[in-house]
């Protein structure tokens, strides 16, 4: 209380020097630092400052501080930049990951499965410059900053405002203060090595932390004769608190941040230190507790706070006005456009898949979507626009674009309890035979071996039709089952060459029709009971839909994915031996076993709906009906059981092993809730059932027989994909199984 008297008393005495030099009011800054996450706790300092009504004329700020700096400077008030912080989706925006409905339907299948991606350029593999691009946080930051896209002279904002960046070539402060307010924020937060780096003004720019983390002295520059600075970095550590070589490596890295911050914070008159020991940069996660520490803090300073603006309204007067609003501007109308950055890919296809028009009228979010459109196909690794005013009031509008290199090879491991451990790897490269194509080979390294090669050709002036012309092979092995018990082992080889011709009239719909020739091979290890050896081979025409509005690929938050295909087998051929007990079997015709024609029916439906942030409700719903067909048939059966898809008609099943039962007919609904616990780590809890065996090769209805299971999962979401370890239990077999999956499967 007392510290807090005297640091008021002295402002006081400055207020009435400054009286007495000056016939005006004095200008007070604002100063935010760097700090990562840490830095959301700036907002309840602004909470404070607009609830004892003091006018801030200039802001100053450096990487998260210049971020929420530029919202206030703008116009935004703290309570509406409280609610931005609090709804931002920070898992999606600070990752090189686009929400899945970005992308066209094919894209989406192997959209952020692989740990690594690297592309190929001058004839070899480039490592990227930082990590993270993000094409969601540059069109978030276009949707924030669309009320100032006219203005770009920083001091005409609301509240005059400069940021803080440095030149990766020679390590110098850049002050910007001029040009694209998204970008010049953007430039500012760009840490090393973690997101890439910004071109601005023909300079290349990363963090501004690294030169000048807390900018009070770019403030008093400005004009501000009063300073309020919140600063949310911590000194650097105690000797006795430094324990290894990580934490000696920080504490190097800190060391001309930490003699900076000492300099700045003597230039301030208010100083507000918050204590947020148990945070890191890194802490989105806990975003709204450091709000809420922000929030606190900015209680215990109100007092001071409320003291100057009274003390400032008894010496100046009562200002008419402190109020800053945004500029009231959500829509213009586009009269003219210019694309940078264009080489592999020319101006009438970007526009095609943009599906923008000239003479109309868009807001920032028909904008952002229309950018999504183009970003979809892959061809891009970055679109950002800017939007300059032209003298009949009209909009040009400027796209700065960069192309995905054609060619990438990329790298991911996975491991199953079924199929093992496996590297997997593959190689894209788009208009490599053709324009407008995308070729890949896809293997899978381990245990058991994998191969598959695609070719998708586009045709239409959207590109919204696509032939596809696929082939793989694939050696895997099962165990055979009688009454729920293992009785034997067995490799099944798998070859495959499909054709199919699609229309996706949306980016999460697409049906079509194709046709495809399957060989399967099967070959004893371990003999059971009944033992099977030889190969069958036929021919399939099939039509198809499929749809996916899922919002990402790993733990789904919302959206729904489906695959409904109907088809008819026919020109089954065998060279098939079957033994029981180890004896021929002459007569397979009393196994129940027949090689004629048949229509099938598969359906895969995936539902997630979000209860609130940390909890989802999900359910899925499976079947497979082989028509005209003996049950007890197991050429070409459906496979219950297992958490994971991984092999060809396989029904998910939480509480069986893989290929537990084998069937013509099943039909399956599990529903599950998952918990996120903290940042990536989930809980998630799965029940189903299923009918099989329900119908004969007359479709006349049968005696069905029943299953239940249920799951119990601990997630873990990191570089190398999900990790999942997971129990689980069959009312039927009565058994608890363990299950544990690495990655995304082959």
């Amino acid at each position: 209380m007392k510290k807090n008297f005297i640091t008021i008393f002295f402002i006081f005495c400055s207020i009435i020097l400054i009286a007495q030099n000056k016939n005006s009011r004095p200008k007070i800054g604002l100063t935010l630092s760097g700090g990562g996450a840490k830095g959301l706790a700036h907002i309840g300092i602004l909470k404070a400052i607009d609830s004892a009504g003091l006018k801030i004329d200039y802001v100053t700020g450096t990487s998260m501080g210049s971020i929420i700096g530029a919202l206030y400077a703008i116009g935004y008030s703290a309570d509406t930049i409280e609610k931005m912080g609090r709804q931002m989706d920070w898992d999606l925006l600070l990752s090189n990951e686009s929400s899945l409905r970005s992308f066209g339907m094919q894209e989406k299948e192997d959209y952020s499965k692989y740990a690594v991606e690297l592309p190929w350029v001058n004839k070899s593999l480039r490592l990227p410059n930082g990590v993270l691009e993000s094409e969601e946080l540059w069109l978030k930051f276009s949707e924030f900053f669309f009320p100032v896209h006219h203005i770009k002279d920083f001091s005409k904002f609301p509240r005059s405002f400069k940021c803080i960046a440095t030149d990766v070539a020679n390590g110098e402060m850049v002050v910007l203060d001029s040009g694209e307010i998204i970008q010049a924020a953007r430039a500012s937060m760009a840490i090393p090595t973690i997101f890439t780096a910004v071109n601005y003004k023909n300079k290349k720019l990363v963090d501004g932390g690294i030169v000048r983390n807390f900018p009070v002295l770019n403030a008093k520059q400005m004009g501000a004769d009063i300073v309020i600075g919140s600063n949310v970095t911590t000194s650097l550590l105690p000797q006795e608190k430094i324990k290894n070589i990580f934490q000696v490596l920080l504490q190097i890295a800190f060391f001309r941040e930490d003699e900076d911050a000492k300099k700045e914070e003597k230039l301030c008159d208010i100083l507000v230190n918050h204590k947020l020991d148990e945070y890191n940069m890194g802490s989105f996660a806990s975003g709204n507790e450091i709000v809420d520490e922000g929030i606190e803090r900015g209680r215990e300073l109100y007092p001071q706070l409320k003291k100057l603006a009274d003390s400032l309204n008894l010496i100046y007067g009562e200002q008419k006005s402190v109020a800053v609003t945004l500029p009231k501007q959500d829509s213009v109308k586009v009269t003219a456009y210019e694309i940078k950055g264009l080489h592999k890919t020319n101006t009438d296809f970007f526009l095609y898949r943009l599906d923008f028009k000239l003479n109309k009228i868009y807001n920032q979010i028909e904008i952002a979507e229309k950018i999504r459109n183009a970003f979809g196909t892959n061809y891009y690794n970055k679109i950002v626009y800017s939007l300059n005013p032209l003298p009949d009031g009209s909009y040009k509008i400027i796209f700065d674009v960069e192309e995905n290199p054609f060619t990438f090879m990329k790298l991911g491991i996975n491991y199953n309890k079924f199929t093992g451990i496996s590297l997997i790897g593959n190689i894209t490269s788009r208009n490599f035979l053709t324009p407008f194509s995308r070729s890949q080979i896809t293997f899978n390294l381990g245990e058991n071996f994998r191969l598959r090669g695609e070719h998708i050709q586009y045709f239409g002036r959207k590109k919204s039709l696509s032939l596809t012309a696929t082939s793989q092979v694939e050696s895997v092995t099962n165990n055979s089952y009688s009454n729920f018990n293992k009785q034997g082992l067995y490799d099944q080889g798998y070859f495959l060459s499909d054709l199919n011709f699609r229309y996706s009239p949306t980016r999460s719909l697409s049906f079509g029709t194709g046709a495809r020739f399957e060989n399967l091979y099967y070959a004893p290890k371990v003999i059971s009971n009944l033992a099977i050896s030889g190969n069958v081979n036929f021919w399939s025409g099939y039509v198809f839909i499929k749809a996916n509005s899922l919002s990402n690929i790993i733990y789904p938050k919302s959206g729904s994915k489906t695959h409904l295909e109907y088809g008819f087998a026919n020109h089954q051929m065998q060279e098939l031996q079957f033994s029981l007990n180890n004896k021929l079997i002459q007569n397979i015709d009393s196994l129940g076993i027949d090689y004629n024609s048949y229509t099938y029916l598969k359906l895969n439906s995936e539902n997630y709906f979000p209860i609130s942030k940390r909890f989802n409700f999900f359910t899925q719903i499976q079947a497979g009906i082989d028509f005209n067909r003996r049950q007890g048939n197991i050429i070409n059966a459906f496979s219950i059981g297992g958490l994971t898809n991984v092999y060809r008609n396989q029904i998910t099943f939480a509480g069986l092993d893989e290929g537990t039962i084998l069937t013509n007919s099943v039909s399956s609904l599990q529903v599950g809730l998952r918990c996120q616990l903290y940042n990536n780590i989930y809980v998630t809890g799965k029940s189903n059932f299923a009918f099989y065996d329900f119908i004969d090769k007359n479709f006349t209805p049968t005696n069905s027989k029943f299953l239940s299971g249920y799951a119990v999962s601990f997630g873990y979401n990191f570089i190398l994909g999900p990790l999942e370890i997971s129990a689980m239990y069959c009312d039927q077999s009565k058994s608890v199984l363990p299950y544990i999956n690495l990655g995304i499967s082959f």
